[in-house]
């Protein structure tokens, strides 16, 4: 299994997102806050923001609290700017990463990032350092339920996608930045609000990883995601399904 949504479903499976979900909020509240300031507070007209509203929607939180966000971002109520900065490094067992923020403090996002992945065992390098690993891709994902594996490739070419992958949990549908969008919207208007949609870093080059190497980079992405500041994450491991479903369970 390569790539960061492998992680995204252990940290799922232990339960570990009930547990952060005060930092999820947090996290959704200024997306939409940065949403709504760079473009028309209107999630109808504003594709960043009716990403971010639907996010926030399959998390639960509820329509006064994104309705506020929305608001808080398009009149800067409160003063608040968020700005939004790339950090690159590499962890355990060579993995390359790109961590996404949003911050009102630059210097103090930059100090906690880069503690963060010295107590890791990781190093934090300089923007570009290891973004050649990486492809800027369109991502859509949807629920098993939604739809059969084969209905979703089918909606999926016909609006333009590059690549479709169904498991047992999810669709995933991957784009061309540029065709993110149309994408998008075609699926919805198909399946309905998506349980995910946004642009990503998707790995070009991945990096095998050991189970101790794993455990490790593990401990690094989520202490990562820990950050009120962090947004996402993405890394380059491959890591074996039978040492992804130990660690899953350990």
């Amino acid at each position: 299994m390569a790539g960061h949504s492998q992680f995204k479903n252990i940290m799922h499976r232990k339960g570990k997102q009930d547990a952060r979900r005060g930092k999820v909020f947090t996290k959704l509240i200024r997306e939409i806050m940065t949403a709504a300031r760079t473009g028309l507070p209107d999630p109808a007209h504003n594709p960043r923001l009716k990403a971010a509203v639907n996010a926030a929607k399959a998390e639960n939180m509820s329509k006064d609290t994104i309705e506020r966000a929305i608001k808080r971002g398009s009149g800067n109520e409160d003063g608040t700017v968020y700005e939004e900065v790339r950090y690159e490094g590499y962890g355990p067992g060579g993995a390359a990463l790109i961590v996404e923020a949003l911050t009102d403090n630059r210097n103090r996002t930059a100090s906690d990032v880069r503690s963060i992945f010295t107590k890791n065992g990781g190093s934090l390098g300089e923007t570009n350092s290891v973004a050649f690993n990486f492809a800027r891709k369109g991502m859509v994902a949807y629920p098993a339920m939604a739809a059969s594996a084969d209905a979703m490739f089918e909606a999926a070419v016909e609006a333009g996608a590059d690549d479709v992958a169904s498991g047992a949990e999810t669709h995933e549908v991957v784009t061309e930045p540029d065709a993110f969008g149309g994408v998008r919207d075609a699926l919805e208007s198909r399946f309905g609000a998506a349980s995910e949609a946004k642009l990503v870093w998707r790995p070009v080059n991945t990096v095998p990883m050991a189970e101790e190497a794993a455990k490790d980079l593990f401990a690094l992405i989520e202490a990562l995601e820990d950050s009120d500041d962090v947004q996402a994450v993405h890394a380059n491991f491959d890591i074996a399904d039978d040492v992804m479903q130990r660690l899953s369970v350990g």
